[in-house]
């Protein structure tokens, strides 16, 4: 989790100045705070702040323009989710080597060509929790390694139907999205 900088931004413009901050929920994937300001006027304001874990996520192309994806059920939305390989980032990993280690467990693949996607805020309203995306492609298969207690399938569609599937709402994991539709400009 990035450390909370007491309300200031890099180029030092935040408008609102921190009174007080407190923790009041942790767990070992998100920590939420509540944060009171004073706002440029006088008046208080109140923010409620969830942090996450960095990650990373990788879309995996290979020579036949097919991409990989995952599908999961995920609690918070109840519903199983078709997405790219991602994760969050362990300490002192970077996101390429976090997107690596992702797309092999995920999905038992490898990968010999990195393009960087850029890094996405999932939420900026109320959530800290960078996300960083890549396109690996020179993709050799080989055995998944999932984590402890996650059920994963493999998913192999023409990437043309990916785009589509984004467009229609079927994939709606925010960084999926974000990462098919920049490797559509990118092609």
């Amino acid at each position: 989790m990035l450390p909370y900088d007491g309300g200031v931004d890099p180029d030092g413009k935040a408008p609102y100045r921190l009174a007080t901050s407190r923790e009041v929920y942790r767990n070992p994937w998100i920590r939420v705070r509540e944060d009171r300001v004073i706002r440029p006027d006088g008046s208080s304001g109140l923010f409620g702040v969830m942090e996450g874990k960095t990650g990373a996520s990788v879309l995996a192309l290979n020579d036949l323009h097919e991409v990989y994806l995952i599908r999961e059920y995920k609690h918070a939305v109840a519903r199983h989710s078709l997405e790219v390989m991602s994760g969050g980032l362990e300490p002192g990993e970077s996101p390429l080597d976090a997107a690596r280690r992702e797309l092999k467990e995920e999905a038992g693949l490898t990968a010999s060509e990195w393009t960087e996607l850029g890094m996405i805020d999932p939420f900026t309203t109320f959530v800290n929790a960078p996300n960083y995306l890549f396109l690996a492609r020179g993709i050799q298969e080989g055995e998944q390694s999932p984590d402890h207690g996650e059920v994963l399938e493999v998913v192999k569609t023409p990437f043309s139907r990916a785009v589509e599937m984004v467009m229609r709402g079927e994939i709606t994991h925010g960084a999926s999205c974000v990462a098919i539709l920049k490797a559509a400009r990118y092609f």
